[in-house]
């Protein structure tokens, strides 16, 4: 089961790659195929294994020898680990379809956010039905805490864009009244915490290497990524080490 999980995810990542990067240009995620973004030359199959073509390549186009992003090879592999990780923690119950759904937003979130510095209206809108299903058939204990957890998501960032006059961006304010509604009320709160805390950190090492300046934007959306799954893997760890200083 873990290499078909592995193989299959390797390719969602290779496709949530072009989900990703074409998206916010509003190009079409079906054609044309993949090219070079230096010289144009068309990929070939086995140019597109996920991962491997990478590393076979050296990191370089085959035609023009101009040196390929990391991000893609990075974004496939932790497809692939994080789709793996969430089977070994679930099982295969159809709680880790929930995982891999919620995995694969924050996936496409990163690579938009990351390169566009966006969280796409599109992005979302495809995402939420698969929630609203998924939560159907696997509701929150009470049910209502979906809605009330996407009130609070969305309510939170949105008071803090307002106080900050524009430090939160609308894309952020969106997405977590999607986690809101597919973690509930509890988590929410704790997803925005951790994300807030991996963010700070990031930010105070960035600055104190020199890699961007005070006050300059960094994209909100990977640490929302992460700081929430971090939350949804292990929330029950981190209330209980929280509660042990009480």
């Amino acid at each position: 089961m873990e290499i078909i999980i592995l193989l299959y995810s390797l390719l969602l990542g290779s496709f949530f790659n072009v989900v990703g990067l074409r998206v916010p240009l509003k190009q079409s995620i079906v054609k044309p195929r993949s090219a070079c973004p230096g010289c144009g030359h068309t990929l070939k199959a086995i140019e597109l294994i996920p991962v491997l073509s990478y590393l076979i390549q050296g990191g370089k186009c085959r035609q023009c020898k101009r040196r390929i992003s990391p991000l893609y090879p990075i974004m496939e592999l932790s497809t692939a680990l994080l789709f793996l990780f969430a089977y070994w923690q679930i099982g295969w119950t159809f709680e880790v379809i929930f995982a891999w759904t919620l995995i694969s937003l924050f996936i496409i979130i990163f690579i938009t956010d990351i390169k566009y510095m966006l969280i796409p209206n599109r992005i979302l809108l495809f995402f939420i039905p698969l929630f609203l299903i998924e939560r159907i058939i696997l509701p929150l204990e009470p049910w209502w805490d979906s809605l009330l957890g996407a009130a609070i998501g969305f309510s939170l960032l949105l008071m803090i864009a307002v106080i900050s006059k524009g430090g939160m961006g609308g894309g952020d304010i969106k997405l977590f009244g999607v986690i809101g509604f597919a973690l509930g009320s509890k988590l929410v709160l704790l997803s925005f915490f951790a994300a807030s805390v991996f963010g700070g950190i990031f930010g105070v090492i960035g600055m104190a290497l020199g890699y961007f300046k005070k006050g300059e934007s960094i994209p909100f959306g990977p640490f929302i990524g992460i700081g929430t799954l971090v939350v949804y893997f292990y929330h029950q760890h981190i209330l209980d080490w929280y509660f042990s200083f009480f």
